[in-house]
């Protein structure tokens, strides 16, 4: 426990901050990586909670569709 908060909390709270800093960026490539970080953080976060099937799902689902328009529909935006 750091500050009197769990490790479980941290990782909510790391997940939470991934996916608000993810949404700031203009790069949608960028804008990806950064939201599947927070991804596997709250798919982590669904594990750590004794196995929360909702956040692991949704998680997982977009995860997943992060990774399949980064490797497979590869789309340059000019900005």
């Amino acid at each position: 426990m750091f500050l009197n908060i769990s490790i479980t909390e941290w990782v909510g709270y790391l997940a939470s901050l991934a996916l608000i800093i993810s949404f700031m960026m203009k790069n949608l490539n960028n804008l990806r990586v950064i939201n599947s970080i927070g991804a596997i953080l709250f798919v982590i976060y669904g594990i750590m909670l004794a196995i929360s099937w909702p956040i692991i799902i949704t998680n997982a689902f977009i995860l997943a569709v992060n990774i399949y328009y980064l490797t497979f529909k590869r789309v340059r935006i000019n900005s």
